[in-house]
This record gives C-alpha cells, sequence and structure tokens, in this order.
C-alpha cells in the first residue's frame, strides 16, 4: 500500500494538472443542489471525479478554448480561482476539456457559473466523437454571483468527448470553477435508488410486549401486514371504466390514486359553448370515491391553443374572459374538496394561449381564482421535457421555477399550497437517468412536493426496462412525494405504454408494475420476540394491522400501526392480557 501510494504522489508531482488515478472516489450520491445564487462556489462535487484540474488550482492547465475567443485565469477577492472564456462571438465559443466515456456508465456533472453582464442561460454541452452536440444542463447565471449548473448524460458508446458551456449571450464572458464529472455504473447508480429508498421510504420501529404484570413476553409471535401504502402510486384512468368490469377490477387491484386522462378537460365538458356535462367525470369520481381511489384534477386549463374547445378560438377577448371565469368557477366549484390536486394550467411553459389572448398574468390570476375556490388543495405546475429531455430550453428546471416563482408572487397567491407537477412522457431509447435525478435534485431544493404525473415510456424493444428505470428514479428520489402513470389496457384504448393486453392480461410493462407495487410494501410475516419481549423492524410508511400471539396461552391481540413519513425511529410498548 505504501508503495502505490508514493507512486501515486509521484504521478502527481510529474503532471500535476491530470486527474489523479489515485483519487479516492465515495459513490454515494451526491442530491445537494440550490437555485440560489452565491458570492463564492461551493466546492467541487466528488472532487472532481475525472476532470482535471477542476477548481483551477493550477490555473487553467489541463482546459483549452473551444471555438473562437480566448481564455484566461480569474481570481477572486478572497484569492479564489476560476476560467474565463472572454472575446466571444458565437454561443459555444467557451473552454473545453475532453474526457473519456464508457459505455453504459451515467456521468453526473456539476460546475459553478457566472456571467459578467446582466443575466442569460449557460449550458453544459457533450460534444460526442462523431459531432453531435448534447446538451446536458442548464441554469440561469448573474453577474457578481456564481449558480451551480447540474446535469448528466448517459454513455451509450465509449468514446473519447469534449465538455464545453455555451450561452447565446455572446458578449458576456462565462465563468467556471469547481467543474465535476463523476461516473456511476448501472449497478452503482440502482445502490444509489436502493439506499435512498430505505431512508426516505421506510422507518424502524421497535415493538416491545410485555404481560399485565410488566414482564416481557419472550417467544411472542408477531404477524405484520401493511393494509395501505403512504406513498401514492397510481394510473391514469378513461371513461372506459365506468361500463368495463374487467377494467374497473384489474384498476382496484393495483391503484389508490389516479388521474382522468380528458375527462375533466374543458372541451370535454364543455363540447358546445354554453351546454356543460359533467356525466362521465361525476360517474368516474364516484367509482373513485367508492373505492377509495383519490384523484387529481387535471386539467383546468390548457395553455396550447390547439386543446381548447372548438368554439373558443372564435371568442372576442371579452368572451373568452367571460367563458373562462365561468370554466373555472364551474369545475373547480364541482369537486371542491374532493380531489387531491389540481393542474390549474396545463403546460404554460410550452405555452401561452391564455397570456397572449388576456394578458401576461393570466396564469397567475387562475391559480389565483382556484385557490380563492378550493384553498385547501394542492395546486400543479403541469409541464412535459422538464426531466425527460435536456434539449428542452423551455422546460428546463430553472425556467420552471422561474414560472413558479411568478404564480407564487403574484398578488393573492402567497397561501397556495403549490406543487411541481412533472409529465415523464419519455420517448424510446435510453432515459438519461443522470440528466433527470440533477433535475429533481435542483426542483427538490425549492422545498415544494414533486409528483411525476403522467409517467409513460415510448415504444421499444426495452420498454419494460425503461419504464422499471424511470420508476425506480422517481420512487427513491427524497423529493419525489407521488407519482401517476399515464398507461393502461389496450381493452380501455391505451396502445404507446400498454400494461395489459386486449384480455387484461399482462404485458411485460405490467409485470414491471406489478414487481414493483409489490417490491415497495411491506411482505406479510411472521416475527418472533427476543428474551426482552422485542422486536426491531423496518416498514415502509403507512397503515398496518398487527396481530401479537403469546406463546403459552396462544392468545391473540390485534392492534394497528401507522408508520408517518417524519418517523425515522419509533418504540411501542405493548401490554397484552395472556
Amino acid at each position: 500500500m505504501m508503495k502505490i501510494l508514493a507512486g501515486c504522489c509521484v504521478l502527481v508531482l510529474i503532471s500535476i494538472f491530470l486527474p489523479s488515478v489515485c483519487r479516492i472516489h465515495a459513490f454515494s450520491y451526491d442530491y445537494s443542489a440550490t437555485t440560489e445564487c452565491l458570492i463564492e462556489p461551493q466546492r467541487a462535487q466528488y472532487e472532481g471525479g475525472i476532470i482535471a484540474n477542476p477548481d483551477f488550482t493550477h490555473g487553467v492547465q489541463g482546459w483549452t478554448v473551444f471555438g473562437q475567443g480566448a481564455k484566461k485565469e480569474g481570481i477572486s477577492k478572497n484569492g479564489n480561482r476560476y476560467i474565463v472564456a472572454h472575446s466571444r462571438s458565437q454561443p459555444l465559443d467557451s473552454i473545453s476539456q475532453k474526457v473519456q466515456l464508457e459505455k453504459g456508465k451515467l456521468y453526473s456533472f456539476s460546475a459553478w457559473v457566472q456571467i459578467n453582464g446582466g443575466r442569460g442561460n449557460v449550458a453544459v454541452v457533450f460534444k460526442m466523437s462523431r459531432g453531435e452536440l448534447v446538451r446536458g444542463g442548464k441554469v440561469l447565471a448573474r453577474n457578481g454571483c456564481w449558480s451551480l449548473l447540474k446535469g448528466g448524460v448517459f454513455a451509450n458508446t465509449s468514446s473519447r468527448v469534449e465538455i464545453l458551456f455555451e450561452s447565446k449571450n455572446t458578449e458576456a464572458e462565462i465563468w467556471v470553477d469547481n467543474v465535476s464529472l463523476q461516473p456511476f455504473t448501472m449497478e452503482q447508480w440502482r445502490s444509489h435508488q436502493d439506499e435512498s429508498t430505505d431512508k426516505e421510504r421506510k422507518g424502524k420501529v421497535r415493538f416491545e410486549v410485555r404481560n399485565a404484570n410488566g414482564t416481557a413476553i419472550e417467544g411472542a409471535r408477531f404477524s405484520i401486514k401493511q393494509t395501505k401504502s403512504d406513498f401514492p402510486f397510481g394510473c391514469c384512468m378513461n371513461y372506459h371504466i365506468i361500463n368495463s368490469t374487467d377494467y374497473q377490477n384489474w384498476f382496484t387491484l393495483r391503484f389508490k390514486y389516479t388521474t382522468f386522462t380528458n375527462e375533466m378537460k374543458w372541451y370535454t365538458t364543455e363540447k358546445i359553448q354554453g351546454q356543460e356535462n359533467y356525466t362521465v367525470a361525476d360517474a368516474m369520481v364516484r367509482f373513485a370515491q367508492q373505492n377509495g381511489i383519490s384523484i387529481r384534477g387535471h386539467n383546468i386549463f390548457w395553455d396550447n391553443p390547439v386543446y381548447q374547445p372548438h368554439w373558443v378560438k372564435n371568442l372576442t377577448l371579452e368572451e373568452l374572459q367571460n367563458a373562462a371565469d365561468q370554466r373555472i368557477k364551474s369545475v373547480v366549484s364541482r369537486y371542491a374538496g374532493q380531489l387531491i390536486a389540481w393542474d390549474v394550467m396545463n403546460e404554460n411553459l410550452h405555452f401561452s394561449f391564455f397570456e397572449d389572448k388576456l394578458g401576461k398574468n393570466a396564469s397567475a390570476e387562475y391559480y389565483a381564482r382556484a385557490y380563492q375556490l378550493d384553498p385547501d388543495t394542492t395546486m400543479f405546475l403541469n409541464e412535459y421535457n422538464t426531466i425527460e429531455y435536456s434539449s428542452d430550453e423551455k422546460a428546463n428546471p430553472f425556467n420552471y421555477k422561474t414560472k413558479l416563482d411568478e404564480i407564487l408572487s403574484y398578488p393573492g397567491n402567497q397561501g397556495i399550497s403549490a406543487g411541481i407537477g412533472l409529465q415523464g412522457h419519455f420517448g424510446s431509447g435510453q432515459p438519461n437517468l443522470a440528466y433527470m435525478r440533477s433535475c429533481l435534485d435542483i426542483l427538490g431544493s425549492t422545498g415544494l412536493p414533486i409528483w411525476l404525473t403522467e409517467v409513460d415510456v415510448g415504444k421499444d424493444p426495452n420498454q419494460a426496462e425503461y419504464l422499471e428505470q424511470v420508476l425506480r428514479e422517481g420512487y427513491s428520489h427524497p423529493a419525489v412525494k407521488g407519482i401517476i402513470m399515464f398507461v393502461g389496457p389496450a381493452n380501455a384504448g391505451f396502445n404507446s405504454t400498454v400494461l395489459a393486453d386486449e384480455d387484461f392480461k399482462n404485458t411485460p410493462a405490467g409485470d414491471v408494475v406489478d414487481k414493483l407495487i409489490d417490491e415497495w410494501k411491506f411482505q406479510t410475516t411472521e416475527i418472533k420476540a427476543d428474551g426482552k419481549g422485542s422486536i426491531e423492524i423496518p416498514l415502509f410508511h403507512g397503515d398496518y394491522n398487527i396481530t401479537v400471539k403469546d406463546p403459552v396461552s396462544s392468545s391473540l391481540t390485534a392492534f394497528s400501526y401507522k408508520m408517518t413519513r417524519d418517523v425515522t425511529r419509533d418504540t411501542v410498548h405493548l401490554r397484552i392480557n395472556a
């Protein structure tokens, strides 16, 4: 060992700006993130990972100029060193470093950036061996403080790639510090998920059982059965469920949370102007309530001009205002207190139908109105591509937070119980889980609850595997508080991510969902108490029925127990009459 360490030190002295092959990497994942702009950057995560000279201790060694422009060293008043890309004329003019990516590994990226004038987006870009540019994350950078740029990439092939930075503000310098690129194998990534699941979805409880005289009952047998999960994991449903017993049985066997695909939307409930019809939606609400199924309200408005009731497009501005006022009053009042969430203005990062017609504060005003009508229900901003695709500039995490801040700071909205809705419509091919996790880290730093609201995966030979990856990533992340899938049986018209065929027999994707439902609940078991009459066991958050059997008299004592999310360790003292 001493020889290895000595050799390592010699290597560092000879080539001080190269990443050290002897650097010790902790393979736990760093979930930390912030959307705050800091006076001084935080240290590089994972000590920089495979990045050479990540903190610029050795000036600008290991870094080159990409495109036009130039580089130089910067030093803050406190002596902190960083690199500056200046004299830029094109968005990709910046600094770069080449690294080797290994096929099948996930790479977590982070850096601290700022620009020297105004504000502007800065992205990390991976230039692949064939020249393809893959954007791995983006942040809104400012002048005078440091912003965390966090992202990631999945390596589909082993190749040499070039890491660079991009900003469309070509008049500004890009300042970069404390860069990190940490590789993880899929096995390590899965271990992060398992570790986080144990920490975030379970608590430990110690049961101590004594008889009426206070004597510990050695050998008492505990039978523990979970009756309800505290983590909302559900599936959408559509109108076919009203008259299909097979669909009803299939659904209720698995899920206690749902979203209606179209039945609450404006173009369904008011197909003809002035003629509201909630017959189908009401029937679905009754079915859900009769079966103990919680409902997300989806949606009050949709900002995409394509998905308005056909008659809306011909209205004058005054008529549109009146129609929209009637719509929100009608649907929210009708279901107030019966839902766990409202998607108030759907997809208003990508689209702006109501803002273009009624003014820039239209979304914020409708959130205020929904809050007035149903103050105890969580109001969500619901968007696609925030976690799915790193190249979508409109819906990146920082634009998402900016829009949400605009809504919540609007007069009258300060008391809203707000939520972050991330649809999760993944296409075919390997999901970029490193990017997905980084987005959840960033948005999770807001402290608001995150739900994956419409999860599905495009058709692919590996669809079931990719669906499992996405669901595990969401379930295990500390900031995610619920998941709804937009999937279902072929019998009900689902044709993208299909869980069951026309005869309600599982597809491979259906097998994955059933496996995870089973895995994410405590398996009924019997445990024998030790000499102190106690057992200690980790339990998923949720409700339990527990029976204790006295080993001598065989008498049974039953009680209920709830493992809550805010308890990491609990002790329960039981007294039973033998």
